[in-house]
């Protein structure tokens, strides 16, 4: 008890360079211990004094290992509701699971061998394996079956290759530390961990595709957005083709087809993830069609072809995909952005027509009632497009600001040129504000305004406009006077 003071903690110490540490006592102490041994053996007196050397350098562990707070290890299935909630501390235990095998069990089964060697390998052997299992190994364990019997979700399966990670970079320590047949109950249950975590990673990963497939059925976003599982799989697929992940997936699922005597198949991983995209490609073209308005179901397409593109490029899952998928989906991109707007906002400008306005030609008169006539009709066409569309949402700034561009120069130039034309017939009619409508201007910022996710909306307008008004108080609508 004297000399058995407990590890100081410091963060070097659980650095991945962190050197195993040394023999806790003293030479002279440790001879001073095989005398006291010696002594006691021809006394019948062994079981007592290795059950008190037990209990003072399991207590030593005890204690170094108490200032890394471990009380998650603690953690029942019960206390959380899914590994998110808890993945910080999975990325801990890795640490300090290391930092005590490495460190506090090592020094502990070099200690046992010095003090016990000349007893026999059996009496060290049990020594520390009764050690280890009183000072908090079994904890470690536990905490990672806890993880295997959580339920089953996406982020489950990075958490399962964690702590395969963590135990597969111990093997050799665990091997030659816990190998012996003293060590029996903790051989099982880290075989029966490792077994859980490999089985576990593999049923998930494996679902992926089935997921991905029963998700065809579900309808598309009512408001064109993409849909989560076109995001999360292609990060997911991307994480799990990433240097951190890929080789311990690999590794994992080569043995898990071992045990199923499977035959060893070099793309096993990479086979299955650009099934996954193809999964997700076919996905995309059935919720396409599922829209009963051709023109949302282009901005539908446009958001998840562009998604694709621009997220992917540049990336693990791009480069697997290949240059030509890529461009491909760019290019489909640009195809439903142009039926897009030929289909909806390119039909606008048709309303103001000039025919028949050759002044004089009918009088002013005829010429009004026609521009009237027009500007209403052009008014209601925008008036329910706009409508319609202020719900649509197209996430990615880039292809926000460039398609409410492109709405822009379709509309703009053709209603100022008409305003600045004919206007004049109708400003001065006592009715002018049913026809002449909106400005140019008002105009510009309304289309502007399209397409944008829910708390951008609400945050820039405080709801979006009905009509002509916005309600931070700026009146899009036309005055009697002015054409913008």
């Amino acid at each position: 008890m004297e000399h058995s003071v407990p590890l100081p903690m410091s963060a070097p110490s659980l650095g991945e360079q962190a050197c195993i540490a040394p023999s806790p006592l003293p030479v002279t102490v440790i001879q001073k211990l095989q005398a006291i041994l010696g002594r006691l053996i021809a006394n019948n007196r062994l079981e007592k004094c290795i059950t008190i050397y037990v209990e003072v350098r399991s207590s030593n562990v005890r204690a170094s290992l108490k200032a890394l707070d471990l009380d998650y290890l603690e953690i029942s299935i019960s206390e959380f509701n899914n590994v998110q909630s808890i993945e910080g501390y999975i990325e801990q235990w890795g640490k300090h699971l290391e930092f005590a095998v490495k460190h506090l069990f090592e020094a502990e089964f070099n200690l046992c061998n010095d003090v016990f060697e000349r007893i026999g390998l059996d009496v060290w052997m049990g020594c520390f394996a009764k050690i280890a299992a009183q000072a908090g190994i079994l904890a470690f364990l536990q905490f990672g079956k806890t993880i295997t019997e959580s339920k089953k979700e996406p982020i489950k399966l990075l958490k399962l290759l964690d702590i395969f990670s963590s135990l597969n970079k111990l093997r050799l320590d665990f091997n030659r530390l816990f190998g012996g047949a003293a060590c029996v109950e903790i051989q099982n249950l880290t075989r029966d961990l490792i077994k859980r975590v490999i089985d576990g990673a593999a049923e998930i990963f494996w679902e992926i595709f089935v997921q991905v497939e029963l998700q065809r059925q579900s309808p598309p976003p009512q408001d064109g957005s993409i849909p989560r599982l076109v995001s999360s799989i292609t990060d997911y697929c991307n994480k799990l083709l990433g240097d951190n992940y890929r080789p311990i997936l690999s590794q994992v699922l080569v043995i898990h087809q071992s045990w199923k005597q499977k035959k060893f198949q070099e793309m096993i991983l990479v086979n299955e993830v650009l099934k996954i995209i193809k999964a997700v490609d076919l996905n995309l073209e059935t919720w396409v069609k599922a829209y009963s308005d051709a023109t949302l179901s282009c901005v539908f397409a446009m958001n998840c072809h562009w998604h694709l593109y621009k997220h992917l490029k540049g990336t693990k899952l791009g480069e697997l995909m290949g240059d030509s998928w890529l461009k491909e989906h760019e290019q489909y991109k640009e195809y439903y952005s142009a039926i897009f707007l030929r289909e909806s906002w390119g039909k606008l400008p048709g309303h103001l027509s000039r025919e028949g306005l050759i002044l004089f030609s009918g009088g002013r008169a005829t010429a009004r009632d026609l521009v009237k006539k027009r500007l209403k009709t052009f008014n209601e066409a925008f008036d329910e497009m706009f409508r319609k569309q202020s719900v649509w949402v197209i996430p990615e700034r880039d292809l926000r600001e460039k398609t409410c561009q492109l709405i822009v120069q379709t509309v703009l130039p053709v209603y100022r040129s008409y305003m600045q034309t004919y206007g004049p017939l109708v400003e001065k009619d006592a009715s002018s504000s049913k026809y002449a409508k909106y400005t140019v201007q008002g105009l510009e910022q309304m289309l502007l305004s399209l397409f944008l996710p829910r708390r951008e909306r609400y945050g820039s307008f405080k709801g979006r406009p009905t009509g002509s008004k916005i309600d931070n108080g700026v009146d899009l609508r036309r005055t009697a006077s002015a054409v913008a």
